[in-house]
């Protein structure tokens, strides 16, 4: 069976789509095969790898609602070994139209039950900066729960309320489900509030947080308007850099979980 990670988090502009898409791309350059989905109606994962989501006649949303065929929704990316089940604004209307459909938090666990596990050693599943009956269905789905975490003020406290969250879907949704790592995005090393947070939260957190950390970089936002991963667009960024170091130290996490 594949490895099944949500990539969340209920605060915005912290990183959740940026992470998918580059540890993905990162996991296919070292040799796994990976299916990234995209379970967030705005699509930025499906737009990051260049593929225009107003172009697409069947998604996730297919498969959610309509019982498609998972494998015939997922299509290939510019990277080798990295697959997409891809999303458009269509997946709006799920959020309304799950209430109706019988079992509706554990949806999306059926629909990936329901592929090919041969064809994939990971599977990361980029959700929604809210917890919806979308993100629930993607904790629901998980294994475990990879957290970007801005270098911020308040990065505390919506860490806390995540933790939360977290545990409210264990006790209801998923009881097997953990803390895959926490990981600091958007450091800048000039900064001392963000040497403070990231002080703080390594003590709070202990064990948890991923050595990596992905710096404030300016490549990283670019990247996307090209519709490539960081990694195809400048290998050299820093950005591209720190992805593969977490890619490795992401791989070695779960080879010491699968023992």
């Amino acid at each position: 069976m594949p490895r099944t990670i949500a990539v969340a988090n209920q605060k915005g502009g912290v990183g959740k789509t940026t992470t998918s898409i580059n540890l993905a791309a990162a996991l296919a350059i070292e040799g796994q095969s990976v299916l990234l989905v995209d379970i967030d109606p705005q699509a930025n994962a499906t737009s990051g790898l260049g593929v225009d989501p107003k172009s697409l006649a069947r998604t996730v949303y297919n498969a959610l609602i309509n019982n498609d065929n998972v494998d015939s929704l997922v299509i290939e990316t510019g990277v080798q070994g990295l697959s997409l089940l891809p999303s458009n604004g269509h997946l709006a209307g799920a959020e309304v139209e799950l209430i109706e459909i019988e079992d509706r938090t554990r949806r999306l666990r059926v629909v990936l039950d329901g592929m090919n596990h041969q064809k994939y050693d990971t599977i990361l599943l980029d959700c929604p900066p809210a917890l919806g009956f979308l993100t629930i269905n993607a904790l629901a789905a998980a294994r475990s729960v990879l957290v970007p975490v801005q270098c911020e003020y308040y990065a505390m406290e919506g860490l806390g309320r995540l933790m939360e969250s977290i545990e409210r879907i264990r006790q209801s949704v998923n009881p097997d489900l953990e803390i895959e790592g926490i990981l600091l995005t958007m450091y800048d090393a000039r900064n001392s509030l963000a040497r403070q947070v990231t002080d703080q939260i390594r003590s709070h957190f202990a064990g948890k947080v991923y050595d990596t950390v992905i710096p404030r970089n300016v490549t990283l936002a670019e990247a996307p308007s090209y519709g490539r991963p960081v990694l195809l667009y400048n290998m050299a960024s820093s950005g591209a850099q720190a992805y593969l170091s977490l890619a490795k130290e992401f791989a070695i996490h779960g080879e010491k979980s699968a023992r």
